[in-house]
């Protein structure tokens, strides 16, 4: 039997995942070594700086960014998070905001600019609410991933010893992005932080029916979580893509039919359960095809947003699979 490829894996423990962390779906003629790092956004540093591991999850705008720079990694369709952003951003009830409009002119909290939570929300308030954003002046509180980034000029750091999260509590942001993007924890985000509840309203009451009108006009489903692998990898054994892509498929189906049958009920289960009404069966489509609209819609606002100094083929962002 020809010996397996080693591989060194950060990718995060979900139930459409752990399948294959575990071992009981392998990678086919991978040796896998599946490290856990928490929280998984210390993986994308660690990848993007230091290019630590063989294959990883990163968040898709801080790879786009990263691949913009030269980065000697390459993603693969898999997106193992989804989520709308016409909800999450946080308002303080007597900061004047009405209406998305009303933002401009006012400071508002995201831990880094780069957070493609922040990004998906930008585009949101850009191109579906009339928000100029760069009348707002966008507060974070942690690096950018990629050191390579200039940021643009409404860009402000938080006063040392400040968070964000305090920040809103004293009335010096008018709005935050809830959890771990904003105002959800307090502490050093680079040593590490505290999560905290808090207990602003979302800026659009109606946030839901925005995003499901979105999906519906542009087919564009916000994605997180995308896998990358080593380029050095892929150019010696290009079939790993392909084994890559089939484990973590394998892993979703099998989660996909707890999904429908009601054994998976997680809070995230049921979300992602509901959202089956709005996408169809499968609410964590991978491949090219399926992507092809959301891909090229983040790739753009990226660059629309000041985020890339280019903008970028989907050839140059993905290696398909399919195509091995």
């Amino acid at each position: 039997m020809s010996k397996k490829l080693p591989l060194t894996f950060a990718v995060a423990e979900m139930p459409h995942t752990s399948a294959v962390r575990s071992g009981a779906i392998p990678v086919d003629g991978v040796d896998g070594n599946f490290l856990t790092i928490h929280p998984q956004i210390a993986a994308f540093r660690r990848m993007v700086r230091e290019v630590e591991f063989d294959v990883c999850e990163l968040a898709p705008t801080t790879y786009i960014i990263a691949r913009a720079f030269g980065a000697p990694f390459v993603a693969l369709p898999i997106f193992v998070l989804r989520k709308f952003h016409h909800s999450g951003l946080l308002v303080r009830p007597d900061g004047g905001i009405r209406e998305p409009k009303d933002l401009e002119g006012h400071k508002v909290g995201v831990r880094a600019y780069s957070v493609t939570t922040g990004v998906w929300s930008r585009q949101a308030l850009m191109e579906d609410l009339d928000v100029d954003c760069s009348k707002i002046t966008w507060v974070v509180d942690d690096e950018e991933h990629v050191t390579q980034l200039t940021l643009p000029s409404n860009v402000q750091h938080v006063p040392e010893g400040r968070s964000l999260y305090d920040m809103m509590a004293a009335g010096e942001l008018v709005a935050g992005y809830g959890g771990n993007a904003g105002v959800g924890r307090t502490g050093d985000p680079i040593s590490g932080w505290k999560e905290v509840g808090v207990d602003y309203p979302d800026l659009l009451p109606n946030a839901e029916a925005l995003e499901w009108d979105y999906y519906r006009r542009t087919g564009v489903y916000p994605m997180h979580g995308t896998i990358v692998v080593r380029e050095s990898v892929l150019k010696d054994n290009p079939w790993v893509a392909k084994a890559i892509y089939e484990a973590f498929d394998e892993a979703k189906q099998g989660w996909l039919a707890r999904l429908n049958s009601g054994e998976a009920n997680t809070a995230s289960d049921r979300r992602y359960r509901k959202l089956q009404t709005l996408v169809g069966n499968d609410p964590l489509p991978y491949g090219m095809q399926a992507n092809i609209r959301t891909i090229q819609a983040l790739e753009e606002t990226a660059f629309k947003q000041g985020l890339t100094p280019r903008r970028m083929a989907l050839d140059e962002l993905f290696f398909d699979p399919s195509k091995v």
